[in-house]
C-alpha cells in the first residue's frame, strides 16, 4: 500500500497552480514507489508491453530502410547490357553512341573487357588466379540509366531492342529488383500498420489489467479518500501515473529488444547489401525515434489506465 501523504487534498479547492503542481509531484513519487516495491509485477508488465511494441516498431524501421534503399537507387530504372566475348571495341562504342541518342536515356556508361577485369581483380583479390587464364573471360558491358519518367513498358521496349543487337549476349533489367523492393515496402508498411493497431490494443489491455489489480489492492484506501471528499479525478490520478510508468517502461524494453535484433541481423544485412554493390546504412533508430517510442508507450499506458480506472473509480461505494 502507498505511503499516505499528509493532508493530500488540502488547498486543492483554492485552484492554486503551485498546489496543483505540488500534488502532481507527490502523486508521481508515490506511483514510482508503488511500482518499485513490486518488481516482479512491474517487470512482467514491462516485458509484455515491450514485446507488443517491439514488432510494429521494428517493421516501421524496416520500412524506413527499404524506402532509403529505393531512394538510393536514384529512383530511375536502368539496364545492364553484356556483350559477347568476341564483340569488338568499335562495335561496343558504336552501340553506346546510339543509345546516348535514344529518347528517354539519361546516361550511358561503357566498361571495356580490360576495365572489367581490373575492377574484378580489385574487388575480389583473385588477380593471381586470373593471370593463369589464357585470355580475359569478362565481356564488355554498357550501363544504361533511363529518365525517371520512363514507364515499365518503355523499359521493356528498350530491353527488347537491345536483345536483338548481334553483339549483345544478355540484357539485365534492373527495374525488376527495384520494383520488388518497392512492393515489399508497401507490404511491410501495411503489415506494420495492422500490427501497430493490434499490438497497441494489446498493450492497452495489459496495462488496464495491471491497473485494475492495483485498484483492487487499494480499494479500502480509495473508499476513505472518497469519503473525505476527494473527487473521482483526484482518486484516478495516481493510476494514470501508474499507466504512464508501465507504458514508458514497456517502450524502453521494446527499444532494447529492437537494438538486440539490429545487432544480430547487421552482419547478414551487410553481406546482402554488398552483393548489390551498396553499403549498409541503417536509419531510423535515432534519438527522435527513442523519444517517440517512450511517448507512445506512456500514452498507451495512460489509455489503459483510463479504461480500467475510469469506470471502477466511479463505481466505488462508500456506504
Amino acid at each position: 500500500m502507498l505511503r499516505k501523504a499528509k493532508d493530500p487534498f488540502e488547498g486543492l479547492e483554492a485552484g492554486s497552480p503551485t498546489i496543483w503542481l505540488r500534488d502532481h509531484v507527490r502523486v508521481f513519487k508515490e506511483a514510482i514507489d508503488f511500482v518499485s516495491r513490486r518488481p516482479g509485477t512491474s517487470l512482467l508488465v514491462w516485458l509484455l508491453v515491450g514485446i507488443a511494441l517491439a514488432l510494429p516498431a521494428g517493421l516501421y524501421l524496416l520500412e524506413r530502410n527499404l524506402d532509403d534503399v529505393s531512394a538510393a537507387w536514384d529512383g530511375r530504372p536502368g539496364l545492364s547490357v553484356y556483350m559477347k566475348l568476341d564483340a569488338s571495341e568499335a562495335a561496343v562504342r558504336d552501340l553506346a553512341a546510339r543509345l546516348e541518342q535514344q529518347r528517354g536515356v539519361a546516361s550511358v556508361i561503357t566498361t571495356l573487357p580490360e576495365e572489367a577485369l581490373t575492377e574484378f581483380q580489385a574487388h575480389t583479390g583473385l588477380g593471381d588466379a586470373l593471370d593463369m587464364l589464357a585470355g580475359n573471360p569478362l565481356p564488355a558491358s554498357i550501363r544504361v540509366l533511363l529518365d525517371s519518367g520512363v514507364s515499365t513498358a518503355d523499359l521493356d521496349v528498350v530491353a527488347t531492342g537491345l536483345s536483338g543487337e548481334p553483339i549483345v549476349a544478355e540484357v539485365v533489367v534492373e527495374k525488376t529488383w527495384l520494383a520488388r523492393i518497392q512492393d515489399i515496402t508497401v507490404v511491410v508498411s501495411r503489415l506494420s500498420l495492422v500490427l501497430a493497431i493490434l499490438f497497441g490494443v494489446a498493450a492497452v489491455l495489459v496495462t488496464a489489467s495491471s491497473i485494475r489489480l492495483a485498484i483492487e489492492a487499494r480499494l479500502d484506501e480509495l473508499k476513505v479518500q472518497k469519503l473525505v471528499g476527494a473527487t473521482n479525478g483526484q482518486i484516478r490520478r495516481p493510476f494514470l501515473y501508474f499507466g504512464a510508468i508501465y507504458g514508458a517502461g514497456g517502450a524502453l524494453v521494446a527499444l532494447m529488444l529492437i537494438a538486440i535484433a539490429l545487432t544480430v541481423i547487421e552482419r547478414p544485412l551487410t553481406s546482402l547489401f554488398s552483393s548489390y554493390g551498396a553499403e549498409l546504412t541503417l536509419i531510423g533508430f535515432s534519438p527522435t525515434f527513442l523519444v517517440m517510442m517512450l511517448l507512445l508507450g506512456a500514452g498507451l499506458g495512460v489509455c489503459g489506465a483510463i479504461v480500467s480506472a475510469g469506470r471502477r473509480v466511479h463505481e466505488i461505494d462508500i456506504h
